[in-house]
């Protein structure tokens, strides 16, 4: 399918959250474009263009621009568009440095804060990730890896924490999403993961820290070889 339309389709059925701000709204619609691959990394994007898709003028698109540029999204082209941020090794060591200690952090809050509710909500992501490794989609167990750590710094119930593992989570995302046809096949994730929920519910906070570091560390390595490897931008992820 031309790029264009995806493009088009996605932006047309974008859940806005009942947001009506068009700055905000291009803000939401770009990053999350971005996020998924839809704005592919070094792609280039006309303001007029991105303007016309979202059905709204250049002046709250220009707004959103800068937000994203400051974010580390995009980089604007003076009087012309925005090019959409490289994947880089460097960038994500240094993002993954700091995710494995808060993501350790957040393990061991969740161990004495977490609900039985919170954790069985955790075993029910767990199932719906087996299933899509089944069914070969890597795009769904992508996301539903995602919803697993954030539930995990949910459960450690400190506002701060989230906030900063927020401003990291969606990178992370982009960049796991961008590689995963190129590392190994994540079924020692799945087996990980219950280990997690395991310590979580016995309440052993220092195991969980150790294991969440230590499955950070793991993938941050897979992720940075495979970007070593496969330093072009791979074909567009589609459920398989």
């Amino acid at each position: 399918m031309n790029k264009e339309i995806i493009l088009y389709n996605f932006f047309n059925h974008f859940d806005f959250g009942g947001e009506n701000r068009l700055p905000q709204k291009a803000y939401m619609a770009i990053r999350q474009a971005v996020r998924q691959l839809h704005l592919a990394p070094g792609q280039t994007v006309l303001e007029q263009e991105m303007a016309e898709v979202l059905g709204m003028s250049r002046t709250p698109v220009r707004e959103a621009l800068v937000r994203l540029q400051i974010e580390g999204w995009v980089r604007i082209i003076p009087r012309r568009g925005f090019t959409v941020t490289d994947i880089e090794a460097n960038d994500l060591q240094q993002i993954y440095e700091i995710v494995e200690a808060l993501d350790g952090v957040a393990g061991q809050l969740a161990a004495v804060r977490a609900t039985d509710e919170e954790l069985q909500a955790l075993d029910l992501l767990i199932q719906k990730q087996e299933k899509a490794l089944e069914e070969n989609n890597l795009l769904a167990w992508t996301e539903l890896d995602d919803q697993f750590h954030s539930r995990i710094v949910d459960m450690a119930h400190n506002s701060r924490l989230s906030t900063v593992m927020e401003s990291q989570a969606d990178q992370l995302y982009r960049a796991r999403l961008y590689t995963i046809p190129f590392r190994p096949h994540p079924t020692r994730s799945i087996t990980d993961h219950k280990a997690i929920v395991s310590v979580l519910k016995a309440g052993e906070a220092e195991a969980a820290k150790v294991i969440l570091e230590s499955h950070r560390f793991r993938t941050r390595k897979e992720v940075v070889q495979a970007l070593s490897d496969y330093p072009t931008a791979p074909p567009h992820h589609t459920d398989k």
